[in-house]
């Protein structure tokens, strides 16, 4: 029978679509599931068959569990906001949100044709208002939060003000700016204006200088991971470090419980190591050193406060305030022009640059507090403004580092860790060792040595032992339009938030994307964009007087901010009371089953960790950690072609010829080549592109053979595929069951569409089991042993596999046992039914159509998976190799439930043996019970 997977795919798409197949309920006795991909930012260029690789794994899993009796929760929805949408709109003047919405209908079209078990009606979009409503609320709640050491969770600020009413700042432990003092009476008595600057101090949103990373052709802060070699990702433009005022968000306050609850998280191991090295716990102490002829101080954080005899000089972070206090008049020009230079790296280039050493010395001295010697100040890029104090004490024998400097600089090495190597040639780092020229520490271990200088600094009261993190608070503003508006007003010049009454606080309409000519961001070329505190209203912008009507904040939220949280509203999509009712949140807890890229281990993982962690302290939600199991799926890497153009010329030389020439490789798309082979089509790649138009070609025997590579599938490189060209060709169950055929998840692996054949061609073999001809013959004969065995062998192989990931080896499996089910000539129901259940979850489309065959008018999807009986799996006879001295004589075949001594007995028995004896005893005969027997004569 013709099996029309066209026509089958429409039509069971249109049945899901019409019958709300995989709508969630809520109120279910059901176990819950949820099953969550990490959901795409939606591009012009649409999905290519690389994309759906995760989606696919997360979908048989989410499908299989229904087949296992669960209510999973399996949505879909669309990161929406973002850079390429505001880019596009700044140079064609259309909006971004029309750009977006075609390329969401796009992406759905694509989604929808692949066959996903999604819950459409969930479906969320980071840019709807109805959405950004609510993170705007979260930002709101996190404002009016701080975090207390004490109790180790955020607390509302009103809890704070009442301990300033009672105490002042005395006694309070909470993560901060920087330490303040005051009394209760000073508190009372302090205007409305320094009351919030104070408290400022405190919130967990916000608002303070920061150096970011500036880029002036973007027009806006870009994060690390935005920024490439110096420039921005999108666009290549250059970056600039930069002290501006910004929103943050308090992530470091959490940095503890983040690195804790990795331990509770089934991820990835690198994954979580990623983690565990940005959050970058280290413990050491802060130390205080005087600056010579200075009333400044210079404070540090070192972890190995055991080495302080042989801190020889120091180093400041060129955005350190004090390197303009200390710099001489002698040294200034050399130390802007390094400030300079260093303000065009991003914070990750510098941390990563670990080979090149530069620096300026500030013609400055600090005293080392225990061996009072002077000790020059320099400043370098490799010390972080953010990270501990700005500052470092060089112990050059000790430290790799600080060693390649001293060596630039000549400066002092000294010794102060015992060691047989030359410190003068290369740093000794180790702490199994004992202390040297270290005074009062002379022969002490590191662990001993350490305590004892913790303890001789804070007797001088010149520092105390403390806990670092290099994690630091995380910059929340960015100076676009495509954002969330932050729900803020200025009322002389402090930040206010706006009720919650008048959330969303809608992104308003403007002429033009750009910053405006006085270097506002782009909302501030809006008319309307004012905040009217007595009529609780966004008015016009020339109405601010300061009095009633204020400016409202002109930055907008980052890209992360909406896919912090978005798996709770998955939970209570369209409540406009809440972001998601409690007993929902309650009722779905954890997200089970999260599948996305390894990209995000320092972004997005992070910062929904947080938002996560901040709602559980503040009562909305009861769980810690959202993504209890994680799996970064692997890359599916495209083939891309290349021709050689000579150079200065137009002219393109064929591979196996090219050495001969001057050339340059050039990306040509692979829809040019001639079906599946390396040849080019040369007439179609003239009429490519207008610049190829008139090119001339050096062939090898007649053909212009093109050089292949497989690297990332990107719309750059020319060699991607389209989903939508598979699913016409070869079917959404043919691509679904391909992808996962490919290899194991979690491993990159190149795409072939030849391979494709292999798949199409089981699809069809497993459609005919079903018919006889063209007619459709299923028998109610009971199945004999023997497939019964090849059914429950399939069914122990598919239950593992999906429960251990491993979907490349269940496709496998579905191709040996229809093979054999098809030699058996197996026609029987009792078989047929179940097999299109346990495939069902790979191939969704096909099995429907059969079920429905099968006599069934409710969807395949909820059929309970079927069930093991091992009992089909023991086989009723077992053929022994019998050995006699080692050496394999003949093949006995005896029953699986004679006992070893019985087999012994019936082998000794056996005619061929006794020809072997000849009458003889053996002296030894081992049988291995099910395996072999061996006869020693």
């Amino acid at each position: 029978m013709f099996y029309d997977h066209q026509q089958i795919e429409k039509k069971w798409q249109k049945y899901w679509e019409d019958n709300q197949t995989y709508k969630t309920s809520n109120n279910t006795d059901k176990p819950k599931f949820y099953v969550l991909d990490m959901f795409p930012y939606p591009s012009g260029a649409g999905l290519h068959v690389g994309h759906p690789l995760g989606y696919i794994a997360s979908d048989i899993y989410a499908r299989y569990k229904r087949h296992q009796g669960f209510n999973v929760l399996h949505p879909v929805g669309y990161d929406s906001f973002g850079l390429p949408a505001e880019q596009y709109a700044i140079q064609t003047g259309q909006h971004p949100a029309v750009t977006t919405e075609q390329n969401i209908n796009r992406y759905e079209e694509q989604l929808r044709k692949i066959g996903f078990s999604f819950d459409w009606g969930r479906e969320v979009r980071t840019s709807d208002a109805s959405y950004y409503k609510w993170t705007q609320w979260i930002f709101i709640q996190l404002f009016h939060s701080w975090y207390n050491k004490n109790t180790d969770k955020a607390e509302s600020i009103e809890t704070l003000i009442k301990h300033f009413e009672e105490n002042g700042s005395l006694d309070v432990n909470a993560n901060q700016n920087e330490e303040l003092n005051f009394t209760a009476e000073e508190w009372k008595e302090a205007s409305e204006i320094d009351k919030e600057d104070i408290l400022l101090n405190y919130r967990l949103s916000f608002r303070a200088e920061t150096t970011v990373n500036w880029c002036p052709a973007l027009g806006t802060v870009l994060a690390n991971d935005e920024i490439k070699d110096g420039k921005s990702e999108r666009g290549g433009f250059p970056v600039f470090q930069k002290k501006m005022m910004q929103w943050s968000m308090r992530i470091s306050a959490y940095s503890e419980r983040l690195l804790q609850g990795l331990k509770t998280l089934d991820w990835p191991q690198p994954l979580k190591d990623a983690q565990e090295y940005w959050i970058g716990k280290s413990q050491g102490a802060q130390v205080q050193f005087n600056i010579d002829s200075h009333d400044e101080i210079v404070e540090v954080f070192t972890t190995r406060p055991d080495t302080i005899f042989g801190a020889t000089f120091m180093v400041l972070a060129p955005e350190n305030p004090l390197v303009e206090t200390i710099t001489t008049a002698e040294q200034k020009a050399e130390v802007d022009n390094y400030i300079e230079e260093t303000s065009k790296k991003s914070e990750r280039d510098r941390m990563s640059d670990v080979k090149n050493v530069s620096g300026a010395f500030t013609g400055s001295y600090a005293i080392n507090p225990f061996s009072n010697e002077k000790m020059p100040i320099y400043i370098s890029d490799y010390v972080l403004m953010g990270y501990g104090t700005g500052a470092v004490m060089a112990v050059p024998a000790h430290d790799e580092r600080d060693h390649r400097f001293a060596k630039k600089f000549s400066l002092e090495i000294k010794k102060v860790v015992e060691t047989e190597e030359d410190v003068q040639e290369k740093s000794f780092d180790s702490k199994t060792s004992v202390c040297v020229n270290s005074d009062f520490l002379n022969g002490l271990s590191y662990d001993e040595a350490k305590a004892l200088i913790i303890d001789a600094v804070e007797k001088k009261g010149i520092g105390h032992g403390t806990t670092n993190y290099r994690q630091r608070d995380a910059i929340f503003s960015r100076q676009r339009y495509w954002g969330e508006p932050v729900p803020i007003y200025y009322k002389d010049g402090m930040p206010y938030t706006l009720p919650n009454s008048a959330l969303p606080l809608a992104l308003p309409e403007v002429e033009k994307y750009l910053p405006t000519e006085d270097g506002d961001p782009p909302l501030g070329n809006s008319k309307t964009f004012a905040w009217d505190e007595a009529n609780q209203k966004v008015v016009a912008t020339d109405l601010i007087d300061d009095k009633t009507v204020f400016p409202l904040e002109l930055s907008t939220m980052p890209g992360w901010a909406g896919s912090s949280w978005y798996f709770l509203r998955y939970m209570d999509p369209n409540n406009d009371e809440v972001f998601a009712k409690k007993e929902l949140t309650d009722y779905w807890g954890q997200v089970d089953l999260y599948i996305g890229g390894s990209e995000h281990a320092t972004g997005h993982l992070l910062y929904s960790r947080f938002w996560n962690m901040f709602m559980k302290d503040r009562g909305y939600v009861n769980h810690d950690e959202p993504f209890q199991k994680l799996i970064n799926q692997g890359m599916i890497l495209g083939m891309s072609a290349y021709v050689y153009r000579i150079d200065g010329t137009n002219q393109y030389v064929s591979k196996n010829i090219a050495s001969e020439y001057q050339t340059q490789q050039i990306h040509v798309d692979v829809s040019l080549l001639k079906g599946t082979s390396d040849e080019l089509d040369t007439e179609a790649f003239k009429a490519w592109r207008p610049d190829y138009a008139d090119a001339e070609f050096i062939l090898e025997d007649g053909k212009y053979i093109t050089d292949r590579e497989v690297e990332k599938m990107s719309k750059s490189k020319y060699n991607v595929v389209n989903p939508d060209d598979i699913c016409n060709e070869y079917g959404a169950d043919g691509l679904r069951l391909y992808e996962m055929f490919l290899g194991p998840l979690e491993q990159s692996k190149p795409w072939n569409t030849q391979g494709l054949s292999g798949v199409y061609g089981f699809l069809k073999k497993f459609w005919n089991l079903y018919f006889d001809g063209e007619n459709f013959e299923v028998s109610d004969e009971e199945p004999t042993k023997e497939e019964y065995k090849v059914l429950h062998t399939l069914i122990k192989k598919v239950v593992y596999d999906i429960e251990n990931f491993s979907f490349n080896t269940s496709v496998s499996s579905f191709m040996i046992a229809v093979n054999e089910l098809q030699k058996l000539k197996c026609n029987k129901r009792n078989i047929l039914e179940p097999l299109a259940v346990i495939i069902s979850p790979y191939a969704p489309h096909i099995c429907e159509e059969l079920w429905s065959l099968l006599g069934h008018n409710t969807s395949i999807e909820f059929e309970k998976f079927p069930e093991l009986d091992e009992t089909y799996l023991v086989e009723d006879e077992i053929q022994y190799p019998v050995s006699v001295n080692g050496k394999m004589k003949f093949k006995l075949s005896l029953s699986a439930q004679l006992s070893a001594k019985e087999v012994e007995d019936l082998v000794i028995k056996d005619d061929k043996i006794q020809q072997i004896l000849e009458g003889k005893a053996p002296k030894k005969i081992i049988v291995v019970h099910h395996r072999i027997v061996n006869i020693v004569i």
